[in-house]
């Protein structure tokens, strides 16, 4: 310590604190402090007329005499209202008066005068500079600035921010709310809106309550302060410039916010009401054969413009939403950075976090509970995720579906998760509506000034049951005791204002009367033109271009030559990796010169160029996708003498739009719904996730299940993103042998997903070609089986002229053996890997009855190619399906039917069915492999004259 220095604020207290435990016990501290207290006191403390807090001067002094006691050393009454202050400020939230419903413990230690020896008579003889802050410039002593302090921390809002390290960010959460700036400017204009708008969102509930009794609504009704937060939100973000907002949410409350945020006509919603009950006990079969089934009201999404006082206009997104409920918290954050990125130029995306804002509305019991928010909130600063600070709102009933909190977590709060993540929390009683005002005014103005999230715990409670159709009461006895009882916000509030004489009471119920009579015109109006509901609709599904409408995806050869060379040239003060160098580029650098001597990776890296110079932008995240999780892709190269990185694709001369690559956390459920979110909100861009291994997909099954393979089917949402999925049988154990390609196929329907599973870099090639191409007019999520050991198989690797011609081909037909196909009995239909080692087999080259043929992609199912590859074998006896997986795994359910509908008897071979993916040993692998392989080629049947054949099926194609 310096003898000249002051000490500021807490630092003040705290110095105050060590002083008195220095007087009273020398040795109670360090020998350097002991050293500077034996020549030092604290000056007077004079109330400070700055910014900062209180000062404590230091003067060096002749030692002092012996200290007195406790209770009458000034120095410790000093020290004790500053702990005092520092306790409300970092505790204070603990005894507010946040629950409206009074039914909260409050547990707060350290909050009250005796905790700290004080008594009222040492405040009132203490100065406020010893408090600190704004209210010491307020307050004539401390006593009237401890009781100022009490109000602004254990008021209707509790701040809870003592987790946030960054000093400049708590100063500034500290003086926001002690100067108390966020309560400025609610005028009586300002209060009359809001009336209005409980008005409204009470009025609404309350006429779908009564009108459809028993009706699943999830209503808003405890929390309804929601929607004039967001009112408040979003005039703040459109006057800072904001372009749009995108929101994500459960169903609580969806119906409000869609009417009244989202801007939903009423007449809309409430048809959908009437159609739920004219379609009760109604046969829905046959519907969705167009591949549209719609959903639920309480789940579906919604856009609008939105526009105030002649403010540019921005563009308002209610993402849709399954039961899985916080599952869409990625999804609001991919399409958020989708929003934000410029990617219409070379290079790295330009993001620009003005653009967008991400508001995520959370439940109580979900937010701690479903692993996903802990995984989104891991990415709200990382490079390739950040979307420049997510607002998210707990709506927080105190309850689960029957479960209290003290069954479903183990924090104090719903929100304690966000503090592990730094995130700013607020408090707030949702009957206070000027507090909430507040509290949503404070999230946006710390987004805005530090680009990070800001968590708002609503706290308000639950009118109803969790759907309105069961009885809360049989298990919430106490809650629902109090809850019939206690009067409404828009009560209060309106309450509050006549008492102000802001508004008068005839006023209020001319509100009230005028919502319920337009909410009775639209009920009139949906009733009397309600069409059909559109459950059953035409889907977009049905204008998609044929399959035979392949796009041009060969490149010129002098064009992939001149990509090639740009690819492989780095800055003159940059040196990646010798051993890379050695092993792969140089290899590279003779690829497009020498017969099939273009890899895997290889082939990707032009694919990308190419589809690059096309004006298409790439995005590609996954766990070590930048170098690849099987060293084949190395995309972002890394000096080892500086550290320094370089990507060739963001410094491609013939580029035209953005390549963006990341390294994702280790994650696969948030990380698969960011790049679903991401895909569905830039239809122009290729983007695509790459898992480590296949199987981990495993991680993001909901966000395939409900969103990936389905969007489409309920909410007209058609990504084209891309997932590559790591997949074949080489030992490795249960896992990281399947990528489940069977779940896929299961999902797959009505042209709702592609599933491949190539074989050679070419086929890669022109699949990540043809994927690019049809992004604009035939967008659909492509799921690809990518190779593990033939990423570096010379036998399967490419040339310069398979890439500079044709296309990608949905069966690859065996040409040696079609030279002889007058001989060939059996046809031995395969997919993937397993065809190479079939090949590769000794017995392969002499089975002059086999023919082998590769399903490069199962859905679409190539009925027409496969109908060919059949009618060109005209002594076939037998069709075999060849997979490595188990009989209740792999592609053989899927195949099955669809192969006998063309040719019977159709054969399986492979491995017996399971509980488990594979082997879990190297040994027993090879001995099974060994044996499917050996299967299919022995004992094929012997071509007699007078046998009767099999007849090939004519059918339709599917």
């Amino acid at each position: 310590m310096s003898e000249l220095s002051p000490f500021f604020g807490p630092n003040a207290g705290y110095i105050l604190e060590l002083y008195d435990r220095y007087r009273q016990d020398p040795e109670a501290v360090d020998p350097e402090t002991r050293a500077f207290f034996a020549t030092w006191q604290p000056s007077p403390l004079p109330a400070t007329g700055g910014e900062e807090p209180a000062i404590v001067e230091s003067r060096p002094i002749p030692p002092a005499p012996a200290a007195a006691s406790f209770g009458e050393s000034e120095v410790a009454r000093a020290a004790a209202t500053a702990r005092l202050a520092r306790f409300i400020r970092e505790r204070g939230h603990l005894g507010a008066k946040v629950d409206p419903l009074n039914l909260l413990e409050s547990t707060a230690p350290g909050l009250e005068l005796s905790d700290h020896n004080l008594t009222p008579e040492d405040l009132l003889a203490m100065p406020a500079s010893v408090v600190g802050g704004p209210i010491a410039r307020e307050s004539g002593n401390a006593a009237e600035a401890i009781a100022k302090l009490r109000e602004i921390y254990s008021g209707t809002i509790g701040y809870d921010d003592e987790h946030i390290a960054n000093d400049a960010e708590r100063y500034w959460l500290r003086n926001s709310a002690e100067s108390r700036q966020f309560f400025d400017g609610i005028d009586d204009a300002r209060k009359r809106e809001v009336l209005e708008r409980l008005t409204e969102v009470e009025s609404f509930e309350r006429f779908l309550h009564k009108t459809f009794v028993n009706a699943k609504r999830f209503s808003i009704e405890g929390t309804d302060m929601l929607v004039p937060m967001l009112d408040e939100i979003i005039h703040n973000s459109a006057a800072s410039g904001t372009q749009e907002v995108v929101l994500g949410m459960a169903h609580r409350g969806r119906l409000n916010v869609l009417a009244h945020i989202l801007d939903k006509p009423y007449a809309k919603i409430l048809s959908e009401f009437e159609a739920a009950k004219h379609e009760e006990g109604t046969s829905v079969a046959g519907r969705g054969t167009q591949g549209w089934s719609g959903d639920v009201k309480y789940h579906l999404g919604h856009r609008r413009a939105y526009t105030e006082n002649g403010s540019p206009e921005i563009t308002l997104t209610l993402v849709p939403n399954p039961s899985h409920l916080e599952f869409v918290n990625p999804v609001v954050e991919g399409q958020a950075r989708a929003a934000q990125d410029v990617r219409n130029m070379p290079g790295e995306p330009v993001q620009e976090v003005n653009r967008a804002l991400a508001i995520a509305i959370h439940g109580d019991a979900a937010f701690p509970g479903q692993g996903i928010v802990a995984e989104t909130l891991n990415m709200s600063r990382l490079k390739g995720y950040c979307t420049g600070g997510t607002i998210h709102i707990i709506v927080n009933n105190q309850i689960g579906f029957m479960t209290l909190p003290g069954d479903d977590r183990s924090t104090t709060y719903a929100s304690d998760l966000a503090k592990g993540f730094e995130i700013p929390v607020v408090h707030v009683n949702a009957d206070d509506p000027i507090a909430c005002i507040a509290a949503a005014r404070m999230a946006d103005a710390y987004r805005e000034r530090f680009q990070k999230d800001f968590l708002i715990d609503l706290i308000g409670y639950r009118r109803y049951g969790h759907n309105e159709s069961e009885e809360p009461s049989y298990t919430q006895p106490t809650m629902y005791e109090v809850i019939p009882d206690h009067p409404r916000v828009r009560e209060l509030w309106a309450d509050r204002l006549i008492a102000e004489g802001t508004v008068t009471s005839e006023q209020v119920e001319v509100m009230v009367n005028a919502a319920y009579t337009r909410l009775q015109d639209e009920l009139q109006a949906a009733r009397a033109g309600m069409a059909r509901p559109s459950f059953g609709g035409k889907s977009d599904l049905a204008a998609r271009p044929s399959r035979q409408q392949a796009p041009v995806t060969s490149v010129p050869g002098a064009r992939l030559r001149e990509l090639n060379e740009t690819l492989l040239k780095w800055p003159s003060d940059f040196a990646p990796n010798p051993k890379l160098e050695r092993l792969v580029f140089n290899r590279r650098r003779e690829g497009l010169d020498v017969d099939r001597g273009v890899l895997w990776g290889h082939a990707e890296a032009l694919a990308f160029a190419a589809i690059l110079a096309d004006a298409t932008p790439i995005r590609l995240t996954g766990q070590d996708c930048q170098a690849g999780t099987f060293g084949h892709r190395h995309a972002v190269l890394h000096d080892p003498h500086t550290g320094a990185t370089y990507t060739p694709l963001q410094h491609l001369p013939l580029a035209r739009a953005s390549f963006a690559i990341y390294n994702s956390p280790l994650s696969e459920n948030a990380a698969l719904g960011f790049e679903y979110g991401y895909s569905v909100h830039s239809p122009g861009a290729l983007v695509l996730w790459e898992a480590q291994f296949g199987d981990f997909s495993n991680g993001a099954q909901v966000i395939i299940d409900q969103f990936l393979v389905s969007g489409s089917a309920k909410w007209r949402q058609i990504p084209s993103l891309v997932l590559l999925l790591p997949h074949g049988y080489e030992g490795q154990g249960p896992e990281h042998s399947s990528a489940r390609l069977e779940r896929f196929l299961q999902l797959a329907a009505t042209d709702n997903i592609q599933v491949v599973n190539c074989t050679t870099p070419s086929q890669y090639f022109h699949l990540l070609r043809r994927q690019a191409a049809k992004i604009k007019n035939d967008p659909r999520p492509l799921i690809v089986m990518t190779p593990k050991s033939l990423l570096k198989d010379a036998s399967v690797a490419s040339s310069l002229a398979d890439l500079a011609e044709g296309v990608f081909q949905p069966v690859l037909r065996d040409i040696a053996s079609e030279k002889r196909a007058e001989r060939v009995t059996r046809l031995v239909l395969c997919s993937g890997k397993v065809y190479v080692e079939l090949m590769k087999h000794p017995a392969f080259a002499g089975a002059e009855l086999v023919a082998a043929v590769r399903v490069e992609e199962l859905y679409p199912f190539p009925v027409d190619e496969i109908r060919d590859v059949i009618r060109t074998y005209p002594n076939l006896l037998e069709v075999v399906w060849l997979q490595e997986e188990p009989a209740n795994m792999g592609a053989w359910s899927f195949v099955a039917p669809r192969l006998d509908e063309l040719f019977h008897p159709v054969h399986f071979v492979g491995r017996p069915e399971s509980a488990s993916p594979a082997e879990g040993s190297k040994m027993r692998h090879d001995i099974e492999q060994a044996r499917i392989l050996s299967a299919v080629l022995c004992n094929a049947p012997e071509l007699v004259e007078r046998r009767e054949k099999p007849v090939l099926q004519t059918v339709s194609k599917r």
